[in-house]
């Protein structure tokens, strides 16, 4: 593992979906990470890749994230949101509060734009406590409590990288 200086290196992904079966699929996409000690944020809806079944979506996974399946549509293609998304993952590795879902959602969103290669997830709290000890620790899970997932993908990513921050001040 790094070393807590090196928490930059790092990149929190998360993902918003169509359901949570092993059938559904990615409908947004948010990555966030420090630079230089500020949060950076990149987020995408994804339009929907003709192979994937409508019939996954649910209404109830509408209603906790707030995206209606009309406004993917004209969401961004498969291919142009990977093809956004893979410059900005280079030298970062990512990792997620959820790396079972996430490594879902991911793969099939590389695989629907013909990209082969899976980085590798890591557990967010695997890393925390590898980077993190103490009161430093403490804040990262404070700042977690204080601030719930908002059930975004932007937003949830960047909740996580700014509880990071916080517990570098310490």
């Amino acid at each position: 593992m790094k070393k807590a200086t090196d928490i930059e290196a790092y990149a929190a992904l998360d993902f918003e979906a169509s359901s949570l079966t092993p059938q559904s699929w990615p409908i947004e996409i948010g990555l966030s990470w420090l630079k230089n000690g500020d949060v950076q944020t990149w987020t995408s809806l994804i339009r929907p890749a003709a192979r994937w079944s409508f019939s996954d979506w649910s209404t109830q996974s509408g209603a906790v994230h707030g995206i209606v399946f009309e406004d993917l549509l004209d969401a961004p293609t498969v291919s142009a949101v990977v093809e956004d998304l893979l410059p900005l993952l280079e030298g970062k590795i990512p990792v997620s509060d959820a790396p079972e879902f996430d490594r879902r959602w991911l793969s099939r969103l590389l695989r629907a734009s013909g990209h082969a290669t899976m980085p590798k997830i890591e557990d967010y709290h695997d890393v925390s406590f590898a980077q993190f000890s103490g009161l430093a620790l403490d804040m990262v899970y404070e700042n977690l409590e204080r601030h719930p997932a908002p059930h975004r993908a932007g937003p949830d990513s960047a909740r996580l990288v700014r509880a990071w921050r916080k517990a570098q001040q310490y």
